[in-house]
């Protein structure tokens, strides 16, 4: 393909993938402020400026806007000013704006579980292991295995392209143990063999003896619906948690070493990474990520820093305290608000120089 076509998809999947991430959030605070009859100004799809009123339904417009990375809701009162407008964000109940706030992060986690869940629905990816290599005198030599040959699976299970966990890590969990994996021979033909593995007397020694391994897609593992959903909410919970951790790891390398590239990637390191799945992996491997990312924008959101709905939801909750939230002025909140939306953008220009930086071979 031409390059320069290549790179237009590539930026064309970021745009929508990072657009409907950001609109399906924003979808949650609209919907959530209407069921608790707080007035909406404005739903808009992508950035200002604007391109397009679309429709004025109520007290709302719905417009279209010409930068295209996913939307925002407009509320009326959510600046914080008092006014007398029993419909104002700034005078809801405390319960209201905390679940109007929360409500995007809420989302972002609904889609990852939905995204996750319909891929399991749906078929994913099977991986095994092939080899080239069978070691004389091991449990592979004696059942008939050759070079050539590809572990597809141990007593019965299957291994997604979505698993941390693969063929070779079960062997060993049942060295000395009597198990049937399945091979799928040279020719595409498969077999279920039962073997007594041996207990490997090394680190570098496999407990079915098989050696110069490769990883190979085997066709594809269909899961029932409930063990869908269920296999859904495992990996939302998981990527939730490797992005929690992943963000520890971020904030020592900014305290520890900031002149070197930060172990997290910016707009431009993400719409890279999508490309290279895209391109080199297929569609539905772009699917996963998107729901990884969900996952991402909703912790990243419910960070106390203002202006994440993390931070006003710390803000709003300091202001509910009689004794504190009295010494909060409007200018104060606004403030904060403005320094941190700063920060953010600061942060995002730095870690975009080290996605440029390593996109020109410059490393670090």
């Amino acid at each position: 393909m031409i390059p320069i076509i290549q790179t237009a998809i590539t930026i064309l999947t970021f745009v929508l993938v990072l657009g409907a991430l950001v609109l399906v959030h924003e979808v949650g605070h609209f919907i959530v402020a209407r069921l608790f009859r707080v007035r909406v100004l404005e739903f808009g799809i992508g950035f200002p400026p604007r391109a397009k009123t679309l429709a004025n339904r109520g007290e709302t417009v719905y417009t279209l806007n010409w930068l295209p990375i996913g939307g925002f809701v407009k509320l009326e009162g959510e600046d914080g000013a008092d006014n007398d407008d029993p419909h104002s964000f700034a005078n809801a109940r405390l319960v209201t704006k905390l679940l109007i706030l929360f409500a995007g992060v809420f989302m972002n986690l609904v889609l990852s579980l939905v995204i996750f869940t319909g891929i399991a629905a749906w078929g994913e990816p099977a991986v095994g292991v092939a080899f080239n290599e069978v070691a004389a005198g091991s449990p592979a030599e004696s059942i008939g295995l050759v070079a050539g040959d590809t572990l597809v699976s141990v007593n019965g299970k299957q291994y997604s392209a979505f698993d941390a966990r693969v063929p070779s890590e079960d062997l060993r969990a049942h060295a000395g143990e009597q198990v049937s994996i399945g091979i799928k021979h040279a020719d595409g033909t498969t077999q279920e063999y039962t073997v007594t593995l041996r207990v490997p007397s090394s680190p570098d020694q496999g407990a079915l003896g098989i050696g110069k391994l490769k990883g190979a897609q085997v066709g594809t593992i269909t899961y029932s619906l409930g063990d869908a959903v269920g296999i859904g909410v495992h990996r939302t919970t998981e990527a939730f948690g490797m992005i929690l951790g992943g963000l520890g790891d971020l904030g020592r390398s900014i305290v520890t070493n900031p002149t070197t590239a930060p172990p997290a990637s910016g707009p431009v390191g993400i719409a890279v990474q999508l490309g290279d799945v895209l391109w080199g992996l297929g569609p539905l491997y772009v699917i996963y990520m998107a729901g990884l990312l969900s996952a991402n924008l909703a912790l990243v959101n419910v960070l106390p820093f203002p202006p994440l709905d993390g931070g006003r939801i710390l803000v709003i909750l300091l202001k509910s305290i009689p004794k504190v939230g009295a010494k909060i002025s409007l200018r104060a909140e606004q403030l904060t608000y403005a320094v941190g939306f700063v920060a953010l953008f600061g942060f995002l220009i730095w870690i975009t120089v080290f996605d440029i930086a390593k996109q020109l071979g410059g490393g670090n």
